[in-house]
């Protein structure tokens, strides 16, 4: 028999030698399964495998995450530029606007007294010809003439000034031929 180790008391009768047994195997199991765990390495690469997929996971939703305010801060970016450059334009545009009326009233001061009263007949007689073609044409055929007539009158200094510099290009070529 061996004898039990020194740190242990030894049992006094045979029922603490049962309970110490029993204790022992006990122990001595569940030794032998940490040490059969241990050994197991396809258990442990399995949880291994869990714990990384697990994180993972959690790093795939916090990159997600992050993609998304990128996205939502990238489309406010994206709207303010947006509105800037159409506030942009239209300044351009009004710029733009001004500048061709100041150079048509320009244009039209320049025009001499004859070339103007030419453009006012023949704008009068736009006018009788249309009247005419009112009379004697179809129904939709006279709404579009009433559109086109409308935006001629809508933009009548630009229509006199251009022309007049026809005109004014026309006496300069007649000349030039003569």
């Amino acid at each position: 028999m061996t004898q039990p180790p020194h740190d242990e008391p030894t049992a006094s009768s045979p029922d603490e030698l049962r309970e110490q047994v029993e204790q022992t195997r006990e122990e001595l199991g569940q030794t032998v399964e940490a040490l059969a765990a241990k050994a197991d390495v396809k258990a442990r690469a399995q949880e291994k495998a869990a714990e990384v997929k697990e994180q993972a996971g959690a790093k795939a939703g916090e990159l997600k995450e992050q993609a998304a305010v990128k996205a939502g801060e990238l489309k406010e970016q994206a709207a303010a530029k947006a509105e800037e450059l159409k506030e942009q334009a239209a300044v351009k545009a009004e710029e733009l606007k001004a500048r061709a009326t100041g150079l048509a009233h320009q244009a039209q001061e320049r025009l001499p007294d004859p070339v103007k009263e030419k453009a006012e007949q023949a704008l009068a007689k736009a006018a009788q010809a249309g009247q005419m073609w009112q009379e004697k044409a179809p129904e939709p055929v006279r709404q579009k003439t009433a559109q086109g007539a409308q935006l001629a009158r809508d933009n009548r200094n630009l229509l006199l000034t251009a022309a007049g510099v026809a005109v004014l290009v026309w006496l300069a070529r007649r000349r030039t031929k003569a």
